[in-house]
């Protein structure tokens, strides 16, 4: 989509034809007085049409916002708004009549027209974010307090335009009670691709406009290219369901956790100015049945509080809906224990990831809160990026930044797919991991144990480079904190440590050998568990540890990359990889240790011992134990951690 910038496009006003539009009712246009006309089946006009049709199916499938441009010659840029209550349906008619009208109304090469419901523009060049609001004759009915109607109205403003810019929609609503018979309804917009420093300067102006209607009028309204103002003594605008809101807010996902959301409030004490005789309206009442607005930022800080921050933004569930074409089976990107991850894109064109956890899932909301505790406050350019939440009733959403190659293990075990990985992007993967590994346990503020590192939580940007993903089985350990007794472990046979398995024991070590494993198979291209080979050798760790002892190593290494790739690096990468899946945990190496391994060739690493042997046999219990304590640095043993094991 276009994006907008500066230039200004002198207007003509049409006189405001009708006081109290109703739906659909056209409210005013102007057109630009020092454009040219364009002709009839020009390039300009073919290019106009194409657009007014792209804006009237569009927009009502972006959540009531679309901007785009049309044409390589003789381009035009355009943009339609339709107001925050309206349906789709009533979104779709109102942009369609705008347009004809448009058609009708201006044959100049710039325009915008306003309706009740929604408002469209065209323009040869980008599209303006300036403030160029103009407005019709209002309503002059009698008030029965000016002084306090003035008071009342500018707090109305001001409050809905605080809500308006936090507002993913940048739309808000909501009345003021002026006296027990009178009411004031306001109404705030801003367009969706301005930013919320503009929308808040847009909305400022406009305000700077209306102020003039208090000692006269008794509604009114500013109409912008960028935002809209609008007051009134009767209700013109459809009511929110606060249910649906509630549901939002208080995000009840399940029966046994209460979710307690922290709003600020907006308490209003402007007094109004005292007249003699008169104590009774001596304040300006409290805002009524305002519909609270959903936080734009949300981390779940605890068991089970949702509180406000900037470390995590929300984003409204319609919105992920619409992008993912309402969780289409053709945009799945792959499915996992928890939920399943859409490919999305939003109303700018940017591509994101959605993961939708189980609807109903107990896990699923432990996963929720657990991903957003953690990863909200890491950044690392090997760790996949959460750009925030959405909650709805039982909708839980995570939206991430999207990966265009997917997971590692769709290319790296896939015969063809797997061609695209050289060994020096096989290299640069196994060097990514660890290097994000080492941020979790050693660099970041906090030290996380990611506890399910596999394949499919390893994604592959544009340029195959590594980002760990899926925090929902992490756990973060204090400095001191050694060891804890968890609800559940959720783990991957074949890449859980053996001390994890059998023993409910995880510390960094237990990742380490999981990077080990995920290592061994970068190498060989096939999997740990599965793939195999003989009865001698029923996992790639056995088998590549025979390999080792009888120096045949070149019968592990993927045949893609024996003539691609110096055969010293590989053994040296075969050598650390052994070394990370050694049975006893105090024998594998750091993350530190792995990464100084990889990247200082002068250093001998050591023998490896035997590694451990495959697990998945050896459990078979699903054992859950409630509560949670956790041990000082004198009870532990070797910095393990002591947990259940719920196997996935």
């Amino acid at each position: 989509m276009a994006k907008a910038n500066s230039t200004f496009f002198p207007l003509i006003l049409i006189p405001f034809l009708v006081l109290n539009p109703v739906s659909g009712q056209f409210l005013n246009f102007s057109c630009g007085d020092n454009d040219v006309p364009y002709e009839l089946n020009s390039p300009f006009y073919n290019n106009l049409m194409s657009l007014f049709n792209s804006l009237s199916l569009n927009t009502p499938q972006y959540q009531g916002f679309y901007k785009t441009s049309i044409g390589n010659v003789d381009q035009v840029y355009g943009r339609a708004l339709c107001r925050g209550d309206v349906n789709s349906a009533v979104c779709q008619n109102c942009v369609k009549s705008a347009c004809q009208d448009l058609a009708k109304k201006c044959q100049k090469q710039s325009a915008v027209i306003w309706y009740d419901k929604c408002q469209v523009e065209y323009s040869y060049g980008t599209l303006t974010t300036e403030y160029t609001g103009k407005y019709p004759a209002s309503n002059t009915d009698k008030v029965s307090d000016r002084v306090q109607f003035c008071h009342v109205l500018m707090s109305l403003s001001t409050n809905l335009a605080q809500r308006a810019v936090r507002y993913e929609l940048k739309f808000a609503t909501g009345k003021l009670e002026l006296t027990k018979n009178e009411t004031i309804y306001g109404l705030v917009q801003c367009t969706r691709d301005i930013s919320s420093v503009e929308c808040g300067s847009c909305l400022n102006s406009a305000f700077a406009d209306l102020n003039g209607y208090c000692v006269s009028s008794a509604g009114g309204m500013v109409l912008s290219r960028t935002c809209n103002v609008r007051f009134e003594l009767n209700p013109f605008y459809s009511e929110p369901h606060t249910s649906r809101n509630k549901r939002i807010i208080l995000a009840s996902i399940a029966p046994t956790v209460c979710v307690m959301v922290v709003l600020l409030g907006i308490y209003f004490c402007i007094h109004r100015s005292k007249k003699t005789g008169d104590e009774e309206n001596s304040q300006i009442p409290v805002l009524q049945e305002m519909v609270a607005p959903i936080p734009n930022y949300v981390v779940i800080k605890e068991e089970s509080n949702i509180l406000s921050s900037q470390e995590l933004p929300f984003m409204e569930f319609a919105i992920m809906k619409a992008a993912t074409d309402n969780f289409l089976d053709s945009n799945k990107l792959g499915q996992g224990g928890f939920g399943t991850v859409y490919k999305g894109i939003l109303p700018d064109g940017k591509e994101i990831a959605v993961k939708r956890l189980s609807r109903r899932s107990w896990q699923g909301l432990e996963e929720f809160k657990n991903e957003i505790r953690l990863i909200a406050k890491l950044q690392h350019r090997n760790l996949v990026r959460l750009l925030g939440c959405s909650l709805e009733g039982n909708e839980k959403l995570l939206i991430y930044e999207y990966m265009h190659n997917k997971s590692l293990d769709i290319i790296l075990f896939d015969l063809e797919k797997r061609s695209q990985l050289d060994w020096t992007k096989r290299l640069n993967i196994i060097s990514g991991i660890a290097r994000g590994l080492l941020y979790l346990h050693e660099e970041s503020r906090l030290k996380i144990i990611h506890r399910d590192l596999k394949p499919s939580n390893v994604l592959l940007d544009h340029q195959m480079a590594a980002k760990i993903s899926d925090f929902g089985m992490a756990r973060m350990f204090q400095e001191d904190q050694n060891m804890a007794n968890t609800k559940r472990v959720v783990g991957t046979y074949g890449y859980m440590a053996p001390e994890y398995a059998m023993e409910g024991l995880f510390s960094g070590k237990s990742d380490v050998f999981s990077f080990g494993v995920m290592l061994l198979e970068i190498i060989s291209g096939k999997r740990n568990i599965g793939s195999h080979l003989n009865d001698q050798a029923q996992t790639l760790l056995t088998y590549a540890w025979r390999l080792w002892n009888e120096g045949q190593l070149l019968d592990l290494i993927d045949p893609m990359l024996t003539e691609s790739c110096p055969m010293q690096e590989l053994e040296r990468c075969i050598h650390i990889g052994l070394l990370c899946v050694q049975e006893d945990p105090a024998e594998r190496p750091t993350m530190s240790a792995v990464v100084v391994l990889l990247e200082t060739k002068q250093i001998s690493p050591p023998q490896p011992n035997k590694p451990a042997f495959s697990v998945r046999k050896l459990v078979h219990q699903h054992i859950v134990i409630e509560g949670e304590s956790s041990l000082t640095k004198d009870q532990s043993v070797n910095q393990l951690t002591v947990s259940s094991i719920a196997p996935r």
